[in-house]
This record gives structure tokens, sequence and C-alpha cells, in this order.
């Protein structure tokens, strides 16, 4: 969409001054400066200072249900309940403050039960990857130190022969497990609370003794990187919570803008709900939508697995108002032929993040669900999830942009080999970001949390450059990008050209070796349901619109969804794989 096509007048002020005006002294978003560990942030003034305070706000929600998964219905009461009941053994078995705990499971109700329950009393809570392998979980649990861990069925079959090897383990609880156990420190978790429909009849009790602050540490979330050991990313409670406030400034940022002042939140409104196809142990699935939507009291939607048929079913039945995740969902919600067949029209909003997306992307599903003011962002593990956000006209202006910083967040462009020169609009370098959702650093990592953190900056890896309004434009992984005889070919530019192609679903390019030239450009794509397209097509279909040395020299067609780390990036060092055998050329 061009800016000529947006309303008359608009924008009716800057970025700059919708921020000053919503965080103004005496507003629900008011900012002040605070010095936290030594540097001075921006922060939202009116925050929930814990993951605790979260959880005794949610209870104001009442009967309204909160988890929806398979057959089972949990409300914001029964939730506390659960919480109260699990926070209380967690004590009586000796966890407490700064303990770690580990969760491990798909999204199910006990995941969020457990995550919650170890933050109200102050345990840092480690969620790690359920699809890691024995031996991954069983790093993830030495490197953390875990205390306890929660896991289901699945994990605790993976995990079961390296307990031994995880000395500071003193208890696991498994839940969903339909076989006895007779070990000594594995106690079935529905023995302590029973199964999630019978939480409401647990004891009305309230959240056991604890001290907490805001600036504590909170979390372990691993980064999901795609080379080396996964790296503990430590946050405290102000970090993980700082998520609350920014989507809700990405609203009212929107209505300014427009010159419109932000609805009052009205009682009588329906209930927002969601649903949720990323996983809850990534920070985008944690704390940009479970922890919102607990505040909020927002009903979360679960499914054991994505399913885009599953997804349409589940829409029209809990009509769905949010969904998204990464834009490979996306597309298959507005492109699967079975579309038709279901009534989706209560989706209001189709956003994403984790991944850049195609500008055809958001004209693709303004046609395919008329109401939905999509929209997109930006942020990493180190960030706790949220630092920019892109949505309504700005959106349609700049569909190409992860939008601008949060109000109570800073992002440069630096000069990618001095780390310090801050280059101007228009200039390609690296994403500096600062803000008090920055995580503290790397669990017992010094070394690589001073190469990562830098007075109060985090150094993302990410290429890219911003616009004179302050739009980010994510160009591609550094250590991604490739260099043909000198030349740079970012990825994500000719990713955006395949995916132009009509017949295009999901593409991904590499770097193949090549003796004299170092590397050139591949192509792995995946090809929309029913379409075909040739190698020699797709590769034409590039060369008519970039320059000759970006053309990828090979395409290969994969016939699922690209693999991605949770964070929504592809593994393109899987995909690399496909090209082994290629002979690199003289």
């Amino acid at each position: 969409m061009s800016e000529a096509a947006l309303p008359p007048g608009w924008p009716a002020m800057s970025i700059q001054q919708a921020h000053a005006l919503m965080t103004q002294p005496g507003t629900p978003l008011e900012t002040e400066e605070k010095v936290i560990h030594g540097v001075t942030y921006k922060v939202w003034k009116h925050l929930p200072p814990s993951l605790r305070a979260v959880v005794e706000a949610s209870r104001a929600h009442g009967e309204k249900v909160f988890l929806v998964y398979e057959d089972e219905r949990v409300t914001f009461e029964a939730f506390y309940r659960a919480v109260s009941a699990f926070a209380r053994e967690l004590q009586a078995q000796g966890v407490g403050k700064g303990d770690r705990v580990a969760v491990i499971m798909r999204n199910v109700p006990e995941w969020v039960v457990a995550f919650y329950a170890a933050a109200s009393i102050g345990a840092i809570v480690t969620p790690l990857n359920a699809w890691w392998t024995g031996p991954e979980l069983e790093y993830g649990l030495t490197d953390s130190a875990a205390k306890v861990a929660v896991v289901d069925a699945e994990r605790h079959e993976r995990l079961v022969e390296h307990f031994g090897n995880c000395p500071d383990l003193l208890r696991v609880y498994v839940c969903r497990d339909p076989d006895e156990n007779a070990h000594p420190y594995v106690t079935k978790l529905e023995s302590v609370l029973g199964g999630p429909n019978d939480w409401a009849t647990l004891p009305d009790q309230p959240l056991p003794a604890a001290e907490v602050d805001a600036d504590d540490d909170a979390t372990i979330f691993y980064t999901s990187g795609t080379t080396g050991k996964p790296k503990g990313a430590l946050a405290t409670q102000r970090a993980v919570n700082t998520n609350i406030l920014t989507a809700a400034a990405a609203g009212a940022r929107s209505f300014l803008r427009r010159g419109e002042m932000p609805p009052m939140p009205d009682p009588e409104a329906p209930q927002r709900s969601s649903l949720i196809s990323v996983p809850f142990f990534h920070v985008t699935g944690c704390f940009a939508v479970l922890n919102p939507s607990l505040f909020g009291g927002a009903k979360l939607v679960m499914m054991y697995k994505w399913d885009v048929i599953r997804a349409f079913e589940l829409i029209q039945r809990e009509k769905i108002m949010s969904a998204g995740g990464v834009p490979t969902i996306a597309w298959q919600l507005i492109e699967h032929p079975a579309r038709a067949n279901y009534d989706l029209s209560s989706l209001e909003a189709v956003s994403y993040g984790g991944a850049p997306s195609a500008p055809e992307l958001v004209r693709r599903i303004k046609e395919a669900f008329p109401k939905s003011q999509s929209g997109q962002g930006w942020g990493m593990t180190e960030t706790c999830a949220t630092v920019t956000s892109n949505g309504a006209e700005d959106y349609a202006n700049r569909p190409d942009s992860c939008g601008v910083a949060a109000a109570v967040a800073e992002i440069q462009i630096r000069d990618v080999e001095d780390g310090k020169t801050v280059l101007p609009p228009g200039q390609v370098g690296e994403l500096w970001s600062k803000g008090p959702m920055n995580a503290r650093g790397y669990w017992n990592k010094p070394e690589a949390t001073a190469q990562t953190f830098v007075d109060g900056w985090v150094r993302t890896g990410d290429l890219a450059r911003m616009d004179e309004e302050g739009f980010c434009f994510i160009i591609d992984r550094a250590k991604d990008m490739l260099i043909r005889g000198g030349e740079n070919i970012y990825c994500v530019e000719v990713e955006n050209v395949l995916y132009d192609h009509p017949a295009v679903m999901d593409a991904a390019i590499v770097g193949v070796p090549h003796r004299t030239l170092g590397e050139e450009p591949a192509a792995v794509v995946t090809l929309k349901p029913g379409a075909e397209a040739s190698e020699d097509e797709l590769r034409a279909h590039v060369a008519e619109r970039l320059a000759a040395f970006k053309v990828p020299v090979a395409v290969k067609f994969w016939h699922e969804t690209l693999p991605r780390n949770p964070n929504g990036k592809i593994l393109k060092n899987e995909l690399k794989k496909l090209f082994e055998d290629e002979k690199a050329d003289a």
C-alpha cells in the first residue's frame, strides 16, 4: 500500500509527539528514569513490579476462562488456586529465592502454573526447549543447576536416563504420565494439584509469603542460536513485565498517530482471545503473549502442535480474535484451500515477528481477513521479546519494517566494525538495543556477556537500517550475510523477491561454497498447496528483479514448512546440508 492510499492528514503527530503525549505524568503509561544495576533507563512507572504481582492482579478476572486445552477449561480463579498450591509445594521442598526451577513440557496448562508458582516465590524459572533431545536437556539442567524440574510424560521419558548426571536436581514433578513411577524423587504433579479441570476445587488460599522485587532475577531463557551451545539469558522481573505496557503503548500510539485519543478500558467489552501457536518456552510466547494475557484477562487457546486445520476449528469454536506467531503461520492461515469452510470472522489481528516478512503478506492478510489489524515487531531472547512494533496505518505504509522502538527503549544502527559509530538514517549497520526489557547477561558466562551486553545495550547481531522517522528495517543476520566475490548479498532481499512469486509460500537463501568467489547464494523454497514452479522459473523470476550476482545458483524444493528455531528464524545450517554434494565451481 502506498502513502497516497493512507487517510488524508495522517499521521496527525510524529512518533516522538505520540510517545511524549501518552507517557506524560499522571497517565497510565507514564515513564520515569531509574538507575538499574548502574545504568540509567527509562521505565514504565506503573508497571506491575513482579510476576507475583501479575498473578495477584489476575485473580480479579474471576470466573472468566483463562486457559483452553483440548476439553480442559481453566478459569482465572482456578488458575490462581493452582499457582498458590504449587508454590506452597515448592517451598515445602526447600525451593527459595534464586533457586532454579526448570519447566520442560509442551504448551499445556501445567506449564503456566509451574512457571508462575516458581516465579511467585522468587525462584528463577528456567524453561527449557521441549524439542531438545535428552543430552540437550541434560545440558540445560546442569548449566542452570536446576533444583527442581517440572516435566510432561514425553520429556520425562526423554530425560530419565540423564537424571543421574544432574547432581543439583533434587525433585522432578511429572504430569500427564499414565505410568507409575517408583523413582524416589519423581512425583506426579496430579498428586499435588489434580488435573486442570480439578483446580477450581483446590483450597482458597493466598500465595505463600515471599519477598520479590522488580529487579530480582526472574527467568533464564536459553538462546535458540543456530550454532554452538545455547546460552541462558538471565532476566529480571521488571524486564519480563515490561512487555505488558509496551504492548498497551503500541496500541495507544496507533490511535494518537491518526489523531484520536486511545479508548478507555471497557469492562463490558467482549473478552479478548488468542490462539497461542508459539511455544511458551520461547520469550515471544511467554513474555509477549502469555504474561500480558494473564494480566489483561484474555483467553488463551493452546494447541498440542501446530496444524492449520485444527487452527481453523479452534478459531471458529472459540471465536479467536488474535492469531499468528511467525510469518509462515500467517501464510498458512491465508493460503490453505480449506479456509473458506470455516467461520473465521472473529479474527481481528494476525500478528507475527521473529523473521522478516514479505510486504505482500500485509495485503494478503487484509484481503483474507478484512477487519484484521495486523502488525509485526522485533525482539530477541536477550531483549525479553518486544523492543519494536509496527501496526495500523504505520504497518500499511511500511510493511517491511519491524517498527519503531517502544517509548522506554532506544535503538541505534552502529558501524559493524568498531561497534561505536552511530550511523545516519539509511545506512546499514548492526542494530543495538537499550531498555529495561534487556536481560542482565548470560547465566555464568562472563565472557559472552561482555561481548553482547555493553553499558546497558545489547549487540543484536542483526544488520538493519533506520529511516528518518525511526522505523527499523531488519536486513539480515550479520553472520548470515553472504559475500560473493566481495559483493554483499542480504539474504532477506532475495527471499522477498522469491516471496513475490505466486507459487512460493516459504523461502530461504543460504550460502554454498565457491572456490574463487568464496560463496554463492542458493535457495530453498516451499511451494503453496497445489502450486507449481520449476527451478529455472524461480531463478528467472529473481534475475528479472535483482542484479545477476544475487540470483540463486540453485533452487531446492522443501515439501514442508522450512525448519525454524523457536524464535522463528530459519535453521539455515540445516538447509545448507542440501547442497553439500554440490561441487564448487572453479
